[in-house]
């Protein structure tokens, strides 16, 4: 067991399983290559002096990832375009468009997605300008693909709190990658509102979950499957920037520096 190793066996054993995706946090938090190298860095440095303190009460990747957390959070400047609040629900949804996305004209997936320099870049600024308490949750539910309780553990929060912000940001995301999809006219609503939002909640509790959402496609209206299937294409897409490689530099000099503190 992980936790029965030696400090240095552990933290090289750390990153070897969880580098990579704390290099994409730091992209995703920091925003340039130089801070996320430095994010990973003093994370696992961290982990190494504070390995002692691990009691096994949790995996060891969640104790990682809540130490980054707190990297992250003591770390953050508001950058330039970052909102102090989030967009209300009301101009999130796409319920007042005259189009919505044709899901059924495009082919596009996530990896053909993120080949498109346009969408790329719509992805990672979506990201980006979300306010610090609304990223973190969606890097760690949706790009590192933590529980929602396992987010909720490391951030500190109740779950409730995880799920309220995780679902505004999902939306964030599909708003702005609705920019960028080949559109339709949309028909006039054939559901009322409310039965829309209901669904809407619905489809996000099931994508906090990771289950298959119980309704079939064509049973919703043409303007929620239009966004059901943007945000399972923004969720995709995340994933897609999850993975990755820490890089060799920042990796060698990880371990000369728990190599000459061991």
């Amino acid at each position: 067991m992980l936790e029965h190793a030696s400090a240095d066996v552990a933290v090289a054993e750390l990153m070897e399983r969880h580098g990579g995706r704390l290099y994409s946090l730091g992209l995703r938090f920091c925003g340039n290559d130089d801070e996320a190298r430095d994010l990973v860095q003093y994370t696992l440095l961290l982990a190494f002096r504070k390995w002692d303190q691990f009691e096994g009460r949790s995996d060891p990747g969640t104790w990682l990832y809540r130490i980054a957390a707190r990297v992250c959070q003591r770390r953050h400047r508001k950058r330039a375009g970052e909102p102090r609040q989030l967009e209300s629900l009301e101009k999130l949804l796409p319920s007042g468009d005259h189009a919505v996305v044709d899901v059924e004209s495009t082919g596009d997936g996530p990896l053909e997605l993120l080949e498109k320099q346009e969408s790329r870049d719509a992805i990672e600024n979506a990201i980006a300008t979300l306010p610090e308490n609304f990223r973190l949750p969606l890097v760690l539910k949706e790009i590192m693909e933590l529980s929602v309780t396992d987010v909720a553990q490391i951030l500190g929060v109740k779950e409730a709190t995880v799920k309220t912000r995780l679902h505004r940001a999902r939306l964030h995301v599909a708003k702005e990658l609705r920019r960028h999809l080949p559109k339709k006219a949309a028909p006039p609503p054939d559901h009322s509102q409310r039965m829309c939002l209901d669904l809407l909640k619905a489809k996000q509790d099931s994508m906090d979950r990771g289950v298959e959402f119980p309704v079939a496609p064509y049973e919703l209206c043409a303007r929620c499957r239009s966004l059901f299937a943007t945000l399972e294409l923004g969720r995709e897409a995340c994933r897609y920037l999850g993975e990755g490689e820490i890089p060799e530099a920042a990796k060698n000099l990880i371990l000369e520096e728990i190599r000459a503190s061991s």
